[in-house]
């Protein structure tokens, strides 16, 4: 089969790997970020490959970019179960013309696992987060039944998988207890790409920040971070900047909020990646206010927001929560989660002492460089797959 690009012409229509995730790629999100760093690495590998995920708003539903082919499910379906069983029916259409080359396939859940399973390659389950905690956060009214029911699916494609890759110790216990192996369970932490020195400033920068990125979901616990900086307005030079990965529209309820709370707040929606540098690295401190709930507590996932502002130099203030702490270590200033009063007086304290804060940003940027990279993060994903190319 032969395809057109300009005047490039691509031959060949096999592929020997394939990378599908249940999120659309590319968007403002962290999950973004990680998908195109590690399905790189995948790709890199083996000359090429099949790139499965959410399309949606202007992104083209195919493509074909320096040997790797990309399409995307367009398909419209409300409700989010009826979309994930359609997703996976779609993928394991598009994987079957590839069934005799496919050596593996690198999934991200249970839906791109479950047709990649059916193609006999072999399976590498990166398992950032668990549908079946996760879900109650989307879909409140789900019942019990069928929470149970998308466990099961977790753990049959858990089970079967060569590797399960984890990005923290949390979330590797929480996988333990759906039986994988410890000799199958890899830890890959997430990673940061360095901030260079002298990025320049956001031009509609205020003059004194405190920042947040990221998404708006209730388990972030921006309300949280709302409600305590309303606890600073004596700081009259300080504002809050918000670069959230949402739309204007969903971002309303806390819009009001903090019109209600009367804080000065300067969102920024759906910012491009490679912007949200600048605006961690002129921010005086960096906030990461997560929530004490399952989905933080029972799968902490790793936060790239962590990482990144780390990679910036900016310090931290964030919850006391497990996975927070696994990857600041003792480079952060921690509060009891959902205590607004306790994150005002962390954010105020580290406020008072600059040189504090200073040191805390270049010590963690330097953790950054010695082992926690997204090369860093590459290489171990690479010696994963080495060991199921092995198998």
């Amino acid at each position: 089969m032969t395809r057109e690009r300009g005047d490039v012409v691509q031959t060949g229509d096999r592929h020997r790997a394939a990378y599908i995730a249940f999120d659309r790629f590319p968007s403002a999100k962290g999950s973004a970020v990680h998908i195109r760093h590690m399905a790189a690495e995948l790709f890199e590998r083996h000359g090429g490959g099949l790139l499965c995920v959410l399309g949606g708003g202007d992104l083209p539903a195919y493509q074909w970019e320096d040997g790797v082919e990309i399409v995307r499910f367009t398909g419209v379906v409300p409700n989010l179960l009826d979309r994930a069983q359609a997703f996976s029916a779609w993928v394991a259409d598009r994987l079957e013309p590839h069934r005799d080359t496919l050596e593996i396939c690198h999934v991200r859940d249970p839906w791109s696992a479950l047709p990649a399973l059916a193609t006999g390659a072999r399976l590498v389950y990166e398992a950032n987060g668990l549908p079946s905690i996760e879900l109650p956060y989307a879909w409140p009214m789900a019942a019990p039944s069928t929470l149970a029911k998308v466990r099961e699916i977790e753990e049959h494609c858990l089970g079967r998988a060569a590797a399960v890759v984890v990005p923290s110790y949390v979330i590797e216990s929480a996988v333990t207890g759906r039986g994988v192996p410890p000799d199958r369970l890899h830890l890959i932490p997430n990673g940061a790409d360095p901030v260079p020195a002298g990025v320049p400033r956001p031009p509609d920068a205020p003059g004194r920040y405190v920042v947040y990125v990221g998404a708006l979901q209730p388990w972030q616990g921006v309300d949280v971070l709302l409600r305590a900086f309303a606890r600073l307005a004596d700081l009259t030079d300080l504002r809050l900047v918000v670069c959230s990965s949402v739309t204007p529209a969903r971002a309303r309820p806390l819009i009001r909020l903090a019109e209600r709370l009367e804080i000065p707040v300067t969102w920024r929606f759906q910012l491009p990646h490679e912007e949200v540098a600048g605006w961690l690295a002129h921010a005086e401190l960096s906030v990461a206010p997560l929530t004490a709930t399952a989905r933080n507590l029972d799968q902490g996932c790793s936060p790239i927001k962590v990482w990144e502002s780390m990679a910036a130099g900016t310090a931290v203030v964030a919850s006391d929560l497990p996975v927070i702490r696994e990857v600041l270590g003792d480079l952060g200033r921690f509060v009891p989660p959902d205590r607004p009063a306790e994150l005002a007086r962390a954010i105020r304290v580290l406020l008072e002492y600059p040189d504090i804060s200073r040191d805390l940003g270049e010590r963690s940027r330097q953790k950054i460089l010695d082992g926690f990279t997204w090369q860093h993060a590459r290489t171990r994903l690479g010696r994963v797959y080495d060991l199921v190319a092995g198998h």
